[in-house]
């Protein structure tokens, strides 16, 4: 049977075809890597970095911890202080999402007491990122960043 030979020709073909297999998957993740993260944690990032030192002192002065439990679809949060008594902050908030995607993210209503405060939910496995927002009775803006593994 006649072969056909391997021309000049057929090689630029499968070297093109190539290159344009791996420019279109580039640019496909470029698209979709961009459409799916912001890219952006504050707006102006001067300005954050200015107050960032006088914030952490004021919130390492509260000494407070913050806890968290997920188990049968309920996330618990409980604030400490340094001497592991309850803390309740006049105001909180809680922001769950993936940590590469920001459309799934929910601030879900929390309700409780003496520190310890819970919300039914429902979290697919894997890696969660919460930031957790809170202010002390003197004002004093507390904000922690934690992660939460959900596991079946």
């Amino acid at each position: 049977m006649g072969e056909k030979p391997l021309t000049g020709r057929t090689v630029l073909f499968i070297t093109v075809g190539a290159f344009a297999v791996v420019v279109g998957v580039n640019i496909t993740m470029a698209v979709l890597a961009v459409g799916t993260f912001p890219g952006l944690e504050v707006k102006n990032s001067y300005v954050a970095s200015q107050e960032f030192d006088a914030k952490r002192e004021a919130q390492e002065r509260l000494g407070w911890q913050v806890r968290t439990d997920y188990s049968l679809g309920l996330l618990t949060v409980s604030f400490i202080d340094a001497q592991g008594l309850p803390v309740e902050p006049t105001d909180f908030s809680v922001l769950i999402g993936r940590t590469t995607e920001a459309a799934d993210d929910i601030r879900p209503a929390f309700s409780g007491t003496n520190g310890r405060y819970s919300t039914p939910l429902d979290l697919d496995n894997g890696k969660w990122m919460m930031v957790v927002e809170a202010k002390a009775e003197d004002g004093t803006e507390f904000r922690q960043r934690l992660e939460l593994f959900v596991r079946s």
